[in-house]
């Protein structure tokens, strides 16, 4: 199973800097953007000062796993990265950590979009005999319909191009959020906290949620022509993704401070063209990245299979409709984005972006034999990930229970 967690778009040999930074900042920018002002709302304007520090973290594990990939020139993936220094088990474990995580990003692609749908036809229902189904609860049925025609395709290099309109939607979005704000009548106004120490835990979480993309790293590695950029490219993509995800939240929390809906563009006026734009773009996220999230699910349960079946068509699709099926129900009974989206960052994300990378760099490097600055530096972060990791996944799990 060497490739269920690749993305063919940065597979072509010979990217060249431009393109390996567009792939880069592709990985990571998407859905998680919306929360962002809701994060900096519930966390205070202090909170800033993490997302600025989770930004660098996620930035130096990035160039970690560069490294562990430079101790062997056959390493070609993540999970390539976790088996050689941990052996074949830490391999399935990684596998399972990352499978769930995007299972998980594809539930939320599905709340979303249904929370996106009601926010512009909030009278609409579905009446099927007797059963009335209304509200956010019948945009979800309608988004799984949505989604279905691009679960028929298997063949991710198809899928990925469609995802990279991701970059261009989140741009969008942002400059829409902007000109509500500056054209719109709404100002930017608002004060806010300067810290609430209860809420850091989810704000944390979900800030951490948008630098989720360690796990498409590697095949960015393996796919840039001239591999001394490498570092160049990385840091060129998280100053564009810390700049946008600063701008969003900043920008988001002046114009309705503490009013801030869960996703910013909940509270976009309907009237408004941008705020429109926004909107209609945001729908278009949920579609193209859908399939391209649940696909690797996918085909790590087809490794799992005896040859006879693995290759037929119709197993593929079965499986993939069993996938759309079950984030469906999921989305339908638990339809909360951001404290999904908190899990996801505080459990997932804090392990393959913050934990995993600094073990096995520890490991692979053999650097830990003796006391120095990159030892230091990875047991603070993986202590930093830890914490953060066991207070967000608490605090998101009692907000699920609170909201249930």
């Amino acid at each position: 199973m060497a490739n269920e967690l690749r993305t063919p778009l940065t597979q072509s040999k010979g990217s060249s800097f431009l393109k390996a930074c567009f792939n880069g900042t592709n990985a990571f920018l998407g859905a998680g953007l919306v929360t962002l002002p809701y994060a900096l709302s519930r966390g205070g304007w202090l909170s800033l000062v993490l997302l600025f520090l989770i930004s660098i973290i996620t930035f130096y594990t990035a160039i970690l796993l560069k490294n562990c990939m430079d101790s062997d020139p056959s390493i070609t993936s993540y999970l390539d990265i976790a088996e050689r220094a941990f052996g074949k088990t830490a391999r399935i474990i990684v596998l399972i950590i990352l499978s769930t995580e995007l299972y998980l990003v594809a539930v939320g692609l599905i709340i979303l979009e249904s929370d996106s749908l009601y926010k512009l036809f909030p009278k609409f229902g579905i009446k099927l005999g007797s059963l009335l189904i209304c509200g956010r609860q019948s945009f979800v049925l309608v988004t799984a319909l949505i989604i279905l025609p691009t679960m028929l395709i298997t063949e991710m290099s198809i899928l990925s191009y469609v995802s990279a309109t991701g970059v261009f939607c989140c741009l969008i979005i942002v400059g829409s959020i902007v000109c509500v704000g500056a054209f719109g009548g709404v100002g930017f106004h608002a004060s806010g906290d300067l810290l609430n120490v209860g809420g850091l835990p989810t704000a944390v979480s979900l800030y951490i949620f948008c630098f989720a993309g360690h796990a498409i790293i590697p095949s960015i590695y393996v796919s840039t022509q001239d591999k001394n950029q490498f570092s160049k490219v990385v840091f060129f993509s998280f100053l564009l993704i810390t700049i946008t995800c600063m701008l969003t939240a900043v920008t988001g929390y002046l114009m309705y401070g503490d009013g801030v809906e869960s996703q910013i563009t909940l509270n976009l006026p309907t009237t408004e063209v941008s705020a429109r734009v926004a909107i209609y773009t945001i729908l278009l996220i949920p579609i193209a990245r859908y399939a391209l999230m649940v696909t690797p699910v996918a085909n790590a349960i087809e490794g799992g299979l005896s040859e006879d079946y693995k290759n037929w068509r119709s197993i593929k699709l079965l499986i993939r409709m069993a996938l759309l099926v079950s984030s469906t129900v999921v989305a339908y009974v638990f339809p909360y984005y951001e404290t999904l989206m908190a899990i996801v960052g505080s459990l997932f994300t804090v392990s393959v972006s913050f934990i995993l990378p600094c073990m096995c760099y520890l490991k692979l490097s053999a650097c830990y034999r003796s006391w120095n600055y990159k030892l230091l530096g990875s047991v603070g972060i993986i202590a930093f990930g830890t914490l953060v990791g066991v207070l967000g996944t608490y605090s998101s799990m009692v907000e699920l229970v609170q909201e249930y």
